[in-house]
């Protein structure tokens, strides 16, 4: 039976910043996001006789009725998660109305059996704790007070990590904060803070979707710029619904 292991950093537990020797693990997955391009290339890979624009046409379609059925307040089942339509918030009475700005509409997304069993056979590779570097811990939705990947369009996110402070703050030379859905790139600004372990911004107001963030910036730590600006990049992916 094939063994497979996920590779993973220590980083500091950014939830519990005064304790010593806390330590969360980052799966290393630079360069390993599947999008339904990259699987109808491995289906041709695989011996499918079906051409790659058809079955591309097939994922896409079948990634579009999923979704509105999840609109429609189905539940959907695949052979890895179950997702379920859920509205979180506090309700304070039963006449009272939904409200934006206190209820969120999102989804649990839980592994199949499938999935669960599959990762029975997954191993983790320890590769040490990355210090000095710079990175992104953390995205905390303000609005939710959610560290689950999810975000409120137009609300506030904080952004946890070490030398991450956007500078030169101007957002020169295209140095700043930035989602993108793997076709458009959009800024993430204001900045309310600035910081070399935290930057708070707002999220701009984006249609349903997975995103990643990452920050440009030449900050290197004190007063010191780096020649060419150097790319941040969130191992999480982020997501509006």
């Amino acid at each position: 039976m094939k063994k497979y292991f996920w590779k993973v950093w220590l980083r500091p537990n950014l939830l519990t910043k005064d304790v010593d020797n806390d330590y969360v693990a980052e799966v290393s997955t630079v360069g390993k996001t599947l999008r339904n391009a990259d699987v109808a290339r491995l289906f041709i890979e695989s011996g499918s006789e079906l051409q790659y624009e058809t079955l591309l046409d097939i994922l896409d379609r079948a990634d579009r009725i999923r979704r509105e059925k999840l609109q429609e307040g189905s539940c959907v089942q695949t052979g890895i998660c179950h997702l379920s339509p859920r509205v979180a918030g506090s309700w304070l009475g039963a006449t009272t109305a939904y409200n934006p700005d206190a209820h969120k509409i999102t989804l649990d997304i839980v592994p199949t059996a499938e999935m669960r069993t599959a990762l029975a056979d997954v191993g983790v590779e320890v590769l040490g704790i990355r210090e000095g570097g710079a990175y992104i811990g953390l995205v905390t939705d303000v609005t939710t007070g959610l560290t689950d990947g999810t975000l409120t369009p137009g609300g506030q996110i904080i952004i946890a990590g070490d030398k991450i402070k956007v500078e030169p703050s101007t957002g020169g030379a295209g140095e700043g904060v930035f989602l993108t859905d793997g076709k458009d790139i959009y800024s993430v600004a204001p900045l309310a803070v600035n910081h070399p372990k935290e930057v708070i911004a707002v999220a701009p107001q984006l249609q349903a979707g997975t995103y990643t963030l990452y920050i440009v910036t030449r900050y290197a730590g004190g007063n010191t710029l780096l020649k060419e600006p150097r790319r941040i990049t969130y191992a999480t992916p982020l997501t509006i619904t």
